[in-house]
């Protein structure tokens, strides 16, 4: 459940990660949630495509980034899968983070996402 902001700032950069928009305030967390509010329903993407989007290599820090995601599920962080398409990491348990995929119409197959519906993740606005 989203925090409750406090002040100005704090509800602009919330609503900035919401709409997937990056600001130069935001922490490399904040980063990667507005990021993640961008994979759409029925699509994935990797940790490796969240790092890059920010022009990072830490996709082991994105991961960390999605476990401390305060705003699922409406930053999306079950649409997040390692880059061979395995269901990796999600704090409701991966039970759920299938059944919350395929629910939106992803392909899974020996526990593995069908990488055909990973999305194209662009940081224009860095």
């Amino acid at each position: 459940m989203p925090s409750v902001s406090t002040n100005s700032a704090d509800e602009t950069t919330e609503a900035a990660i919401y709409a997937g928009r990056l600001t130069k305030s935001m922490s490399f967390n904040q980063k990667i949630w507005a990021i993640c509010s961008r994979i759409p329903a029925g699509k994935v993407a990797t940790y490796a495509d969240l790092a890059a989007a920010i022009g990072s290599t830490g996709y082991r820090a994105v991961g960390n980034a999605m476990n401390k995601n305060p705003y699922a599920p409406r930053v999306p962080c079950h649409r997040v899968v390692g880059s061979d398409g395995k269901l990796t990491g999600y704090a409701g348990g991966l039970a759920k983070k299938k059944a919350m995929l395929i629910e939106e119409g992803i392909e899974i197959i020996n526990e593995r996402v069908d990488l055909r519906f990973r999305c194209k993740l662009n940081s224009i606005d860095k």
